[in-house]
């Protein structure tokens, strides 16, 4: 007898199944193997930022709901870091909103601010709950797809500008951008700035990895440019920065009338977070330049361990400038062991093979096909362990 009950999921969400990382992660637990899969370290963050928290929690600050906009403290901390790093003032009342992570920050803005039937343009490959967010929102998401140019991936600013529509809302920004490690250049953003003003587009800009960029790289707010500054909502986050993504802390910067739209949202999704973990965050962001300065040197250079050895390994590639990751194309490595070019394939029989995790990059394209060579490695974890992992996948290559 056929079943004529209806599907308990929306349609809206009906492509979206349990994520890659989920899976990974299981496969690396089942498998004993070494996750270079999920982008989390394996040491926790300063100290003394560890310790603010725990004040925080013996005093009593935070243990019940905080404020809804966030603590006072955090906020009027993240206002002094755009000030002190890039120059931008921001008014701690009405142009901060601390959310729970990033990962709320995107979705309370995309919900607050598309109507059903809005374009949205995202760089290819894209973290995946930038689809998941513009479809719950009614939005259409438009790819506009960095590709492999020499040993790093790179955006082609017609295909942006071609990609722009009567109905196109709002740009989705991220740089350093994750998954492939590229971040954009002052001539790049200076170009998305104009076209945004041009066709006067809305933009949000997750910049998480905004501490982790290396060698000539310069991270740039795309907030900074002309005509950008009331346009433009701005993501932080505290996880990636000081090694405490468990802690969900991340926050807005914008215009009143674009952060009072993103609340109205956010209020109604988690409406606070993270309280005495608030209170900590705010010390960190006062932490001196010697320590962000430390942080992306020693993560430079297990950067530089990681992809010496997979390119010893047999891998392709290719250059990061910022983020934890490093996007790999597994075709040098043979047909045989690349599984034909398949990043899922290759990816689900790595932890049994080599007992090493890593991430297929097709699961954030949606032109899957222009993905499937490439695999993604993070490298925020102990360098022993970057070794181990780098032994292991030797012995794959023979």
């Amino acid at each position: 007898m056929t079943s004529t009950a209806r599907p308990h999921l929306n349609r809206r969400l009906a492509e979206f199944g349990t994520t890659i990382f989920a899976e990974m992660s299981a496969l690396a637990v089942q498998t004993g193997s070494i996750n270079l899969g999920q982008g989390f370290p394996d040491t926790d963050g300063p100290e003394e930022i560890r310790e603010a928290a725990v004040r925080a929690l013996r005093d009593g600050r935070g243990n019940q709901y905080p404020p809804g906009p966030g603590v006072p403290e955090l906020r009027a901390a993240i206002a002094a870091h755009q000030q002190r790093r890039y120059a931008l003032t921001y008014d701690p009342d009405t142009e901060v909103l601390v959310t729970a992570g990033a990962t709320e920050a995107i979705a309370a803005a995309l919900l607050a601010l598309l109507e059903p039937g809005d374009e949205v343009i995202a760089f290819e490959p894209y973290y995946d709950s930038y689809a998941a967010c513009i479809a719950m929102a009614g939005g259409t998401r438009v790819p506009v797809t960095l590709r492999p140019d020499g040993d790093s991936f790179r955006l082609d600013l017609d295909e942006l500008r071609a990609a722009v529509t009567d109905r196109t809302r709002l740009l989705l920004i991220n740089t350093p951008h994750n998954p492939t490690g590229t971040v954009l250049t002052r001539e790049e953003l200076t170009a998305i700035a104009e076209l945004a003003v041009e066709r006067d587009l809305l933009v949000v800009t997750d910049e998480v990895y905004e501490h982790l960029v290396f060698d000539d790289a310069e991270h740039i707010p795309l907030a900074t440019f002309p005509g950008m500054r009331d346009r433009t909502v701005t993501i932080g986050s505290a996880g990636k920065t000081f090694s405490f993504t468990g802690w969900k802390v991340g926050w807005v910067t914008a215009s009143p009338s674009l952060v009072s739209a993103v609340r109205s949202a956010k209020q109604f999704l988690t409406y606070v977070a993270s309280g005495p973990f608030q209170y900590a965050v705010a010390e960190a962001l006062a932490l001196p330049d010697s320590y962000f300065e430390a942080f992306r040197a020693d993560m430079r250079a297990k950067r530089d361990v990681l992809a010496s050895g997979l390119a010893e390994a047999g891998f392709g590639v290719f250059r990061t400038a910022g983020t934890y990751f490093i996007t790999t194309d597994i075709r040098p490595l043979g047909a045989e062991l690349s599984q034909g070019g398949d990043g899922f394939a290759f990816c689900r029989a790595l932890p049994e093979r080599a007992g090493v995790v890593a991430i297929p990059n097709a699961v954030f394209y949606d032109h899957r096909e222009a993905g499937a060579p490439f695999v993604r490695f993070a490298f925020c974890k102990q360098t022993g362990v970057l070794e181990e992992a780098v032994k292991r996948l030797k012995a794959l290559a023979g």
